[in-house]
């Protein structure tokens, strides 16, 4: 996983035996689970560990068969920094495209293999302490 730019982030799920399904291709699972960590780890490195994530929605469109390493590069549709700056709790839309790595030395080509869609709820953890204790 690395960050390219404040609202670009990549990581990259191997295509391994244990990610394949029946027909030698990713498994859908595998590629709908990696969605939810691969932006949720985004936003981690965002909002870092005084906020606490959870994913609400998640929308996956499947457009082709992976036969490789999936590539998710997740692109934050909102204003995250500002969001961030207020320290209230908030809900962000993401976008992650899913690409399949080509095979070949050098070859750099990706073939779009799914887009996901996602909104995450964000809350610091010092407002829900408060509301915690509010409540006793």
């Amino acid at each position: 996983m690395k960050s390219l730019g404040t609202d670009r982030f990549v990581a990259i799920l191997p295509f391994r035996r244990i990610n394949r399904n029946w027909y030698n291709a990713m498994a859908g699972a595998a590629l709908l689970a990696n969605s939810e960590v691969a932006g949720g780890m985004y936003l981690f490195s965002r909002c870092g560990g005084e906020y606490i994530v959870v994913c609400k929605k998640l929308s996956y469109n499947f457009l082709r068969p992976c036969v490789g390493p999936a590539v998710y590069h997740v692109i934050c549709k909102e204003d995250l920094a500002e969001k961030i700056a207020v320290g209230r709790e908030f809900n962000i839309d993401i976008e992650l495209e899913i690409l399949q790595q080509v095979a070949g030395i050098g070859s750099g080509k990706e073939k779009r293999v799914g887009r996901c869609d996602a909104t995450f709820h964000c809350a610091p953890k010092a407002m829900l302490k408060a509301r915690r204790l509010a409540r006793r």
